[in-house]
């Protein structure tokens, strides 16, 4: 028997991702250039379902509700996730036994109580029970589209492989202590970025269930990156970026571009013509990583390839943006791209004027 204090929530997988903005349809077009159908509407609420795969993703513009209150503060803005539990009730318990704070969100007639507690910038961690095959969150507080597909493939993406916050500087500790002692979370990478001008410092956390991971960032020496633009832009810390994972980036790639989706530029030629001296023996076609920007990072060692294939999204709801991944046995973040990628995005900055650089 698996002993439940490993994973004392009773933690499966992400459930959602809610997105809140000031106004209606600033959400929608960036959902729907990813892939997602709109596949239902709440009951009572100004509350929208989109899907693709086994991604949901809400877009909440209800008035006077926490999503409300957070984007009058934060913009257009992922406002809350939910985390799929085996026992709401008891995870809630639980998590606020363990320090979380309890957050009350109001419910209409007839509708589910979703137990929620406080996580990064202010934002909610709902706890969901209703998920899979039995009856879901969405069959009781939602009307499906009609004529819509409710499990519609989109361009592919497939599940929600994981998020990642930005954090002021100091605070990696505290974040990194707030969901090892409420759901036992624990630490599998630690990596130190350095660009040109500036850096950052990542903390990758996993819960016990291996499917919820969240990255944490922080700036680091100079104070004047990426990290430090976001919580400017985002004014405070938060969820910096959503992970979708698929099993062909090429061709969700192309519908992605197809959609409307805008990428982030491409890495330089010399990033490609030293791929097979990075990883030797990798066996993905250069020209067709190249032609899309495709980034390429993981080991070949022992002629046993693990690779992890990503690219990035443009900043698409605020200062938030995606990222789109195939994992082939690799289960890391893309830490041999970071120091590429990151530097990428200081030119990206010194081009728009938010780093100046001296001399």
């Amino acid at each position: 028997m698996t002993d439940p204090s490993a994973n004392p929530l009773g933690l499966d997988g992400f459930e959602f991702i809610e997105f809140a903005a000031p106004e209606r349809g600033l959400l929608e077009p960036v959902f729907a250039a990813m892939g997602f159908t709109r596949v239902a509407r709440h009951r009572s609420k100004d509350v929208q379902l989109w899907r693709q795969g086994g991604i949901n993703l809400i877009a909440n513009y209800e008035p006077r509700s926490p999503a409300a209150y957070f984007a009058a503060e934060h913009g257009p803005s992922a406002c809350g996730m939910g985390w799929r539990v085996r026992d709401a009730a008891h995870a809630y318990a639980e998590a606020v036994a363990r320090g979380a704070e309890p957050v009350e969100v109001a419910t209409g007639p007839m509708e589910l109580r979703l137990p929620a507690i406080r996580g990064i910038g202010g934002s909610l961690i709902y706890l969901i029970d209703r998920y899979d095959e039995q009856l879901s969150i969405y069959d009781i507080d939602f009307i499906y589209e009609p004529g819509v597909e409710r499990h519609p493939v989109g361009a592919g993406l497939q599940l929600i492989d994981h998020l990642t916050h930005n954090v002021y500087g100091g605070r990696m500790a505290h974040w990194a202590a707030f969901y090892e002692r409420i759901a036992n979370f624990r630490e599998i990478r630690y990596f130190d970025i350095k660009g040109e001008y500036t850096g950052l410092t990542s903390r990758a956390m996993t819960a016990p269930d291996g499917k919820i991971r969240i990255p944490l960032n922080e700036e680091g020496a100079g104070g004047n990156g990426q990290i430090a633009e976001y919580l400017r832009a985002y004014n405070g810390e938060g969820i910096q970026h959503i992970a979708f994972a698929c099993d062909d980036l090429y061709a969700v790639w192309d519908r992605l571009n197809a959609l409307g989706t805008p990428f982030v530029p491409a890495p330089p030629a010399t990033y490609y013509e030293l791929l097979a001296e990075r990883l030797p023996g990798h066996g993905e076609p250069v020209e067709a990583l190249r032609s899309r920007g495709l980034l390429l990072d993981g080991s070949t060692e022992a002629g046993d390839p693990r690779l992890l294939l990503q690219i990035f999204s443009q900043p698409r709801i605020g200062p938030v943006f995606f990222e789109f991944i195939q994992r082939k046995k690799d289960e890391g973040f893309g830490e041999g791209n970071f120091t590429a990628l990151f530097k990428s995005m200081e030119l990206d900055q010194i081009r728009r004027g938010t780093l100046t650089v001296e001399g």
